[in-house]
């Protein structure tokens, strides 16, 4: 039996999750957490063999929360959930360690696969990201994004999105001095000075963001 613990700050998701894959036969809900911070609580002392862990939440984040995870618990399976097939986050996030990744709007079935090859410690990545990696492996362009941090890939998103610094901080829970500062870090690094400029680059890299 695979225990699994299912963490997204949504209550209503927590719920659907668990309803889904609660009467597959060998995989079972033990635990939920409404954030990061609690998650790595409940792993202290609950036995957990893989967690879901929506990645993006207030706080600490799940991208955090798996990293943490991950140099903690050795053998923890390692599932994250998102709601964007974004391809420059996917290798980020499976870079550091975590085994699958997998979009919300995924097929139930894929999901139930991504916790049991997780919890074997094996590799998974949902069918929608997956075609958009090999497209830009096809292309053998070096992105140009990798420099940038895992969080201030997420402002970056979020800023791609048109939303401004005020909407930003309200998403991330911080205040817009921190997302101020993580926009001119992100000008910065990768040697742009306007935010059209940011757009410009990403058209040009080819990097591609499929919401959901």
């Amino acid at each position: 039996m695979i225990r699994v613990m299912i963490v997204d700050d949504h209550t209503m998701v927590r719920a659907a999750i668990s309803h889904l894959i609660g009467g597959v036969g060998d995989i079972e809900v033990v635990a939920e957490a409404d954030s990061g911070e609690r998650a790595l609580e409940r792993l202290r002392s609950d036995s957990i063999d893989a967690i879901l862990c929506d990645i993006h939440m207030p706080g600490m984040g799940g991208y955090e929360c798996l990293k943490r995870a991950h140099q903690a618990h050795e053998g923890l399976g390692l599932v994250a959930l998102t709601a964007e097939a974004d391809v420059m986050l996917a290798r980020q996030v499976l870079e550091s360690g975590v085994h699958a990744y997998v979009t919300k709007d995924a097929d139930p079935d894929e999901l139930i696969n991504a916790i049991r090859k997780a919890a074997l410690g094996q590799r998974f990545v949902s069918s929608r990201i997956a075609q958009e990696i090999a497209l830009q492996n096809g292309r053998g362009d070096n992105d140009p994004f990798d420099v940038l941090s895992a969080r201030e890939q997420q402002v970056l998103r979020m800023i791609l999105d048109g939303k401004n610094n005020t909407a930003i901080s309200d998403a991330l829970c911080v205040s817009p001095k921190t997302i101020s500062t993580y926009r001119a870090r992100i000008h910065e690094k990768l040697g742009v000075s306007t935010d059209i400029d940011l757009l410009r680059l990403a058209v040009k890299a080819g990097r591609t963001v499929l919401s959901a």
